[in-house]
């Protein structure tokens, strides 16, 4: 199943604020409306966000009035420049946008530039189901016969055109043939793990237990956990990686209980103009989340919430770096991209 795709002059996307109760596409014709989408977590996923924003740019391209190229040029740096407010920490995202307006500005006439347009953004969607494909070979190999993999947050097809990074792993470890468990946290505040992996995993009828994000801890001085798989938003040059709140509180239990923590993630994640972790851009979101669960106040009025987003795992923390070219340590990362 792909979670996005362009057709004709739309982007269809899966809203997984539905999910998993019903499984519903939306229709985005406008940039305006694919920035909105993202800005209410309707899509998810840094390699998700990254596609989601290129064809932001086809959309604003084929819908465009305009007739010549540096007025559409214009409308598309305009358009990308909304879509980059939406949501700071992921560095797909910027990818995404980066490309299409590079591939852009090398075309002549409007016509031409729409074409160069459509054409890169397909070009990127296939990009990344490749290499989903290939890092999920190569995870696959981390995880033993029999194993029990604890993962955070949605890492699946939703958080990407299709497949996923480190449930990618999980669902490559599965098609070789190795049985597999996996333990899923909820994933607070908007329950990504128990809402989205859940159904995934579900799906794919891979045995999966939801767990609270508290429970971790319990988990590993039991025993019931072989190793960490987990996907990021933005991974620095030294190695830290930001992912989804909570990330980092696994990681320290991970060390502290010797089960190794893997992040799994494209090398369109890995961040080499961020040196460390502490460049990383957090984002902070509303209040309401951690306030109200299924329309309900939990929270009472007037007390302040704290809701980031994301966290920073420290290399030291994290045991290797999947990517679709291979597993890295967080040391040789930057020997590793030099590589490329």
């Amino acid at each position: 199943m792909r979670t996005l795709e362009l057709r004709g002059k739309s982007v269809v996307l899966v809203d997984q604020t539905l999910l998993p109760g019903k499984l519903k596409f939306i229709k985005c014709n406008s940039a305006n409306s694919i920035a909105r989408v993202i800005r209410e977590m309707r899509i998810r996923g840094a390699p998700a966000l990254g596609v989601a924003a290129a064809m932001a740019l086809a959309v604003a391209a084929l819908n465009s009035g305009t007739k010549s190229g540096r007025a559409l040029l214009h409308e598309l740096r305009r358009a990308a420049d909304k879509i980059r407010r939406t949501r700071p920490t992921g560095a797909n995202l910027f990818v995404g946008l980066n490309r299409v307006l590079k591939a852009a500005l090398k075309a002549g006439d409007v016509e031409e530039m729409k074409w160069v347009v459509v054409r890169e953004v397909r070009r990127i969607a296939d990009e990344d189901v490749r290499a989903n494909k290939r890092m999920g070979r190569h995870g696959a190999r981390l995880i033993k016969n029999g194993a029990t993999v604890l993962t955070h947050c949605n890492t699946g097809a939703l958080a990407c055109v299709d497949y996923g990074t480190a449930l990618g792993a999980i669902r490559a470890a599965r098609e070789r043939g190795k049985r597999v468990r996996v333990i899923v946290t909820e994933t607070r505040p908007l329950c990504q793990g128990a809402r989205l992996t859940a159904w995934e995993l579900k799906r794919e009828r891979i045995p999966v237990t939801v767990i609270t994000d508290g429970a971790v801890g319990h988990a590993m001085e039991r025993g019931l956990i072989d190793l960490v798989m987990v996907g990021a938003d933005r991974i620095a040059a030294n190695g830290d990686a930001a992912n989804k709140i909570g990330t980092y509180t696994i990681a320290v239990l991970a060390k502290e209980h010797r089960v190794p923590f893997y992040v799994v993630a494209p090398t369109t994640t890995i961040d080499m103009g961020t040196p460390t972790g502490e460049k990383i851009p957090i984002e902070y979101r509303a209040s309401r989340e951690v306030e109200f669960m299924g329309g309900k106040r939990l929270v009472p009025k007037g007390v302040k919430v704290l809701n980031p987003a994301f966290d920073i795992t420290p290399a030291r923390l994290i045991t290797a770096i999947v990517t679709e070219r291979g597993v890295v340590k967080p040391s040789e990362l930057k020997e590793f991209m030099l590589g490329r």
